[in-house]
């Protein structure tokens, strides 16, 4: 047995949307040939096992593989590091280091757009338009869409059918907004799924920086045999 400890990351101002979150922050407890499997099993759209908590060492897994990165994993792991006695200023998945800070309200992420697993992203005419989509087929490449809710004021509305990697529609996307904000070249706040909230801001060093708030969910007993 280990603790499975949930989080809800990238909620919303009102308190609704955030995206659920598995971490495993003994991920030792799980052999690698298991990751994938209590991945599928749990039916998050990620779950991050923490190898080394003070090197901020993880791997992340959705129901269907392997991620090299991923934003919502990144941002909610190291909310909960913080939580739970071990603060990081760096996050180390396959992908390369992940700068980590955070404000008053939110847990802030650094990263760089190529790290992100393939995506294709379409503009759709209205953010109507992004609400009344139908989504996908499971197995169906994945497919972001979005649109402008205020252009001037650097306000979008997005959703996510990640339908290659198990998803069928993922709540907040911390990896895209990061491809969005390099592509956009300007901050934006992004509003996903059913609420969610992603604040993005470049910066001079070719990075990305996403933030948003995190919560506690639960802490539970799981049985990784």
């Amino acid at each position: 047995m280990t603790e499975l400890h949930v989080v809800r990351v990238f909620i919303g101002p009102d308190g609704s949307g955030g995206n659920p979150l598995g971490v495993f922050l003994d991920g030792s407890a799980v052999p690698a040939e298991r990751r994938l499997g209590v991945a599928a099993e749990l039916g998050f759209s990620e779950t991050v096992f923490v190898d080394d908590a003070e090197q901020g060492a993880i791997r992340i897994f959705t129901p269907g593989s392997e991620l090299r990165f991923a934003g919502h994993p990144t941002v909610g792991t190291a909310c909960l590091l913080r939580e739970t006695g071990t603060p990081v200023k760096v996050l180390r998945p396959p992908a390369g280091e992940v700068g980590v800070r955070h404000d008053a309200e939110r847990t802030w992420v650094r990263a760089r757009a190529e790290w992100v697993h393939d995506i294709r992203i379409e503009q759709l005419a209205s953010a109507a338009d992004v609400e009344a989509h139908r989504g996908q087929p499971m197995g169906t490449p994945g497919l972001y869409i979005w649109a402008w809710e205020d252009e001037t004021g650097g306000r979008l509305r997005s959703r996510y059918f990640a339908t290659d990697v198990g998803i069928l529609e993922d709540e907040a996307t911390g990896a895209a907004a990061v491809v969005m904000g390099d592509q956009l070249g300007r901050p934006v706040t992004i509003r996903q799924g059913v609420g969610s909230e992603i604040i993005v801001r470049p910066r001079d060093d070719g990075t990305v920086e996403i933030g948003g708030r995190v919560e506690l969910l639960e802490v539970r007993e799981f049985a990784t045999g």
